[in-house]
């Protein structure tokens, strides 16, 4: 039976606006090491998770929340058990430097029985499987660029992809290895890389037909409802050849004055945003990028379900978009928490196998 509200346990504060929110959160974040990463440009996108982690759980000390934050390592179970957080946000991005081993902590969540944000065990195996995905959105009518997964560089390149291409690690998000060589206009150009990326990462690379045109960023927020907020990246204009978004432009110290956001608005890529977060199993926020042809045509390039997370101060794509939006980090944060919390409620409130849900889609 629902929960009365002279009946919540201590750990729950209830807020003026009706809203429950947990006494004690627990944040998680990439235990990083140097000697985890192949290459010191997958370090780079995950060395400062703990100072980001200290600077989210200093906003949730704000709000009245108490919070601690855990390296998402071997101990991480024992310290749960013994801290006992009433929820917990999840900025785990890779586990010993393997993204796809993120996964592992909402299982880990699942067993011990505490809630989290983002994405399920499902969805976070999904998203680090980059061929799966495209496929899994192809097949249910999202706009994709032509692409071929690569286990060998000697494979045999299919005969319906069109040169310019652009090679991308499977298993690693963050841009790694995405400059000026990424792109292959041909063939003998293609195994070269093929060849490195394959021998340094041990893993298999998504060759994409390169689109020539604009960038869109999509974030989307869920709630009651889902909501969609879009971006367009308006490059500066010093850049040869070809356009578009790199390593350095991520996370190079200036990166941040080789392109701004602006506002854009289109209902029909708002409503592909929403399928392709079903179809991803997404769960609470996720981030898209997109580019859009000549012809105006959509083609989803890219999805990560637990997405970069912070305000804009730390130049992250969330916080930037959700500002030009009048939408604070701290609402962000609000939001989160209050999907999690619902959610929670009503897997008490429901036999496990009778919870209401949308209708699946097929595949």
């Amino acid at each position: 039976m629902p929960i009365g509200d002279d009946e919540k346990p201590p750990s729950i504060k209830l807020l003026s606006n009706g809203a429950n929110f947990p006494g004690k959160i627990g944040i998680i974040y990439s235990d990083v090491r140097r000697e985890y990463f192949p290459t010191e440009e997958q370090y780079i996108t995950e060395k400062d998770a703990e100072i980001e982690a200290r600077i989210i759980a200093n906003i949730i000390k704000k709000m009245g929340i108490d919070v601690d934050i855990y390296p998402g390592n071997q101990l991480l179970a024992k310290r749960l058990r013994i801290n006992k957080p009433d929820l917990t946000i999840n900025l785990v991005a890779s586990v010993k430097g393997k993204e796809y081993l993120s996964a592992t902590i909402p299982g880990l969540l699942e067993l011990l029985e505490i809630p989290y944000t983002g994405a399920g065990i499902m969805g976070s195996s999904i998203a680090f499987n980059k061929y799966y995905l495209q496929e899994s959105l192809k097949q249910n009518g999202i706009p994709v660029p032509q692409h071929q997964l690569f286990t060998d560089y000697h494979e045999t390149l299919e005969t319906e992809l069109r040169f310019p291409l652009i090679s991308k690690l499977n298993e690693i998000h963050g841009g790694v290895e995405i400059n000026q060589y990424a792109v292959s206009e041909n063939e003998r150009q293609l195994r070269e890389r093929l060849k490195f990326l394959i021998s340094t990462y041990q893993q298999p690379i998504l060759v994409e037909e390169f689109i020539v045109g604009r960038e869109i960023t999509a974030i989307l927020l869920e709630g009651v409802n889902k909501k969609v907020y879009l971006a367009e990246k308006i490059f500066s204009n010093n850049r040869d050849g070809y356009v578009f978004t790199t390593f350095d432009d991520n996370w190079n110290d200036k990166g941040y004055e080789s392109f701004h956001y602006r506002k854009y608005n289109d209902q029909n890529l708002k409503e592909y945003v929403k399928k392709a977060f079903d179809i991803a199993k997404m769960d609470d926020y996720g981030k898209f990028d997109i580019r859009i042809d000549a012809s105006g045509r959509y083609y989803f390039l890219d999805s990560n379900c637990n997405p970069s997370f912070g305000p804009k101060e730390l130049d992250i794509a969330l916080g930037k978009i959700l500002d030009l939006y009048g939408v604070s980090f701290v609402e962000v944060l609000k939001r989160l928490i209050e999907n999690t919390v619902r959610e929670a409620d009503m897997k008490k409130d429901y036999p496990s196998n009778n919870i209401p849900t949308t209708p699946m889609l097929q595949y």
